[in-house]
């Protein structure tokens, strides 16, 4: 098509412009790298106080700094007018994927999403969805929704799919850095997709469906939580036996072949591992098969808060003391170290467990969580407290939940009556420090 040589031209001399809907953790990154490669782009999101921050370039994610915005500032705009969705010549879709109540996928987002484009879709704009989804979702589902406009794909506009592969806070891969699976409804839609994004990352790797690309997204985070589940699992038994399962792993990655660690943890958090494998399940059963190990891994994982506070029960009873009323300090509600985002942390469960079903008096502290408040499944009114010597000793029962660099181990276990690890935080051995 002469269209497509067009475009790629265009792409070339970097006269496309670049929309993005949903910018939070996903859509954040993707905006800056683009209009750091000289690309015009518009960012779009419902949350107005997002674009007030951002127009004033003004960051609100942690890991990702105000100057990066303010280095770009002259070829990005934020807006929450969507009718401006005519004005991009490419559309990339990273709004989140959810699931409800009953674990299945939460599409309304995407859906919707797909839903203006099209009451906006004019000829020859790129859509490219990286929202992690079931196979099909790009090709069947948004598809039909954006050729409700009158349109059809891979003729009058191009569509794909390029899976997320974001990592907040990891300082070793960025957005540039991290190899870039991409695919297209067709030839001339993965073509024109590729092009793109061989403009701001260093590797493209093309698959021959999206179908293929959504999967392998899926594989990715299957891949970790069933590690993750393998480890856990572990971590009950061994704690049984009385053995670290921390020095087991240490020794065990000491095998320079056929090994890869995984940690356990207090559960799994985030918007990738809790939530991924199941739009996977949920898409399998259309096929009649039940994915058994998903599940199960999924299961384990899901126990693992109550593991947690069974170890907290279980060592308060040694101290003579009962969970009923106690007050427990929870160190950490971030789903991971060193970042702002307690989306699905195993915190939120725990404290919902303490509080509800224990009466117990929980305070937090977490250096980049100032305030805890309504979640999916969750509403808090909390304030993190100083992490002090004198608060401390205020608690009958500390407790890990995630391991930020700036938490001081020995700090911790020297000022608190008693401590519940899990995070393998403190290395040293203490009498009031117990691993879960």
């Amino acid at each position: 098509m002469e269209i497509v040589e067009k475009i790629i031209k265009k792409i070339e001399s970097k006269e496309v412009i670049i929309g993005v809907i949903g910018l939070g953790y996903v859509g954040l990154p993707i905006l800056i790298n683009f209009a750091s490669k000289g690309f015009k782009v518009i960012g779009f999101d419902i949350d107005k106080n997002k674009i007030e921050k951002l127009n004033k370039n003004i960051s609100y994610i942690k890991h990702i700094p105000s100057e990066k915005l303010e280095g770009v500032k002259d070829n990005y705009q934020a807006t929450e007018d969507f009718s401006r969705l005519k004005e991009a010549d490419f559309i990339i879709i990273a709004v989140p994927t959810p699931l409800d109540k009953h674990r299945n996928p939460d599409m309304r987002f995407v859906f919707d999403t797909s839903r203006i484009i099209a009451q906006n879709l004019r000829h020859y704009q790129v859509i490219i969805l990286e929202s992690t989804t079931y196979p099909g979702t790009t090709d069947e589902d948004v598809r039909i929704i954006l050729e409700g406009s009158g349109l059809k794909a891979g003729i009058d506009f191009f569509l794909g799919f390029s899976p997320e592969r974001e990592d907040p806070g990891n300082k070793q891969y960025s957005f540039s850095s991290i190899p870039k699976i991409v695919s297209g409804y067709t030839p001339n839609c993965l073509k024109l997709i590729k092009k793109l994004y061989e403009q701001v990352v260093e590797k493209v790797v093309e698959v021959s469906s999206t179908k293929v690309a959504e999967a392998a997204k899926l594989l990715e985070n299957i891949y970790r939580s069933v590690n993750i589940a393998l480890v856990n699992e572990l971590k009950i038994v061994f704690d049984r036996m009385g053995i670290d399962i921390w020095e087991v792993i240490e020794a065990a990655k000491t095998k320079p072949f056929g090994f890869h660690p995984f940690y356990p943890g207090p559960g799994l958090g985030g918007h990738c591992i809790p939530i991924d494998p199941f739009y996977l399940t949920w898409k399998a059963k259309e096929y009649d098969i039940t994915t058994r190990f998903i599940e199960l891994a999924g299961e384990i994982n899901s126990y693992m808060p109550y593991f947690v506070i069974n170890k907290v029960i279980e060592v308060m009873n040694r101290y003579n003391k009962s969970i009923f009323g106690s007050k427990i300090l929870v160190l950490g509600v971030a789903y991971k170290k060193d970042i702002d985002d307690a989306r699905e942390s195993p915190a939120l469960k725990i404290i919902d467990i303490l509080t509800k079903n224990y009466f117990c008096f929980v305070d937090y502290h977490d250096p980049y969580i100032q305030e805890l408040g309504e979640f999916r499944k969750y509403k808090f009114n909390y304030k993190s407290i100083e992490l002090t010597e004198e608060n401390l000793k205020k608690y009958d029962c500390v407790i890990v939940i995630t391991d930020h660099s700036i938490y001081d181990g020995d700090f911790i276990a020297k000022n608190s009556k008693m401590v519940i690890d899990t995070r393998n935080l403190i290395k040293k051995k203490y009498p009031n420090v117990f691993k879960a």
